[in-house]
């Protein structure tokens, strides 16, 4: 088995746009169990954006959160001692959190692991299917708030075809994973399965000719890395 790379697009100081698509799975150390590597600091304890999938019946051990885990379902029905959670389910476990993970029918997840903050003990799950989206900032922009906590802001956001948002900057980064459609800025257009990621202090004039869904984490590239305990790796 090849080894994990350590260090994929590590440094959160560079724009980063990568088609999850294109990228090669990984297993993990449990079978049936594998990742794509968003970004990753680290070995198999590591700081990490991934797309894990999960093949039918498969179990990941019991762990802990040392640097708490978030994720988005994206198909299949996640599972854990604490209940089932069905495609479009949002997931913070917080730091120090514990669980033990499978997947019976198979799915895969977007998770994001080690990137919390240790004060920020919220647990939260919400089923974005059945939430409501309130008005955003434009027309033709619609958002669903899905947690907060300092700078830290993270949303779906749907853009209706031919909506336009004005230039603005990222003061603490801005993340952005591609559900449907296209999305664009000046800089590009973004299929489904794109993750990006603009560094803080960045800026773009982002728009989408065909409409789209993103998920969307804002306000956390610009602090240190609070969440330095050791940690379970995916």
């Amino acid at each position: 088995m090849k080894p994990v790379p350590t260090y994929v697009h590590a440094d959160l100081g560079q724009r980063t746009v990568v088609d999850s698509d294109a990228l090669p799975w990984h297993p993990s150390p449990l079978a049936g169990v594998e990742r794509r590597l968003l970004e990753r600091d680290g070995g198999e304890v590591a700081r990490a954006t991934s797309l894990v999938r999960y093949a039918a019946g498969s179990r990941f051990a019991p762990h802990h959160h040392g640097g708490g885990e978030e994720f988005l379902v994206l198909q299949g029905i996640f599972s854990d001692e604490h209940g089932d959670y069905g495609p479009g389910t949002y997931v913070r476990n917080p730091v120090g959190s514990t669980h033990a993970p499978f997947s019976t029918p198979g799915c895969t997840i977007l998770v994001k692991l080690r990137q919390m903050d240790h004060a920020d003990q919220t647990r939260v799950v919400i089923d974005t299917r059945q939430s409501p989206f309130v008005p955003g900032l434009v027309a033709g922009l619609t958002v669903l708030p899905l947690h907060g906590f300092g700078t830290e802001q993270v949303a779906l956001v749907r853009w209706q075809p031919g909506t336009r948002f004005p230039l603005h900057s990222h003061p603490g980064g801005e993340e952005i994973f591609v559900l449907e459609g296209v999305f664009e800025d000046d800089q590009g257009a973004y299929p489904a399965g794109t993750w990006l990621r603009n560094p803080p202090g960045s800026h773009h004039g982002p728009f989408s000719h065909s409409g789209c869904l993103i998920w969307v984490k804002t306000g956390h590239l610009g602090q240190p890395n609070h969440a330095m305990a050791p940690r379970p790796g995916r």
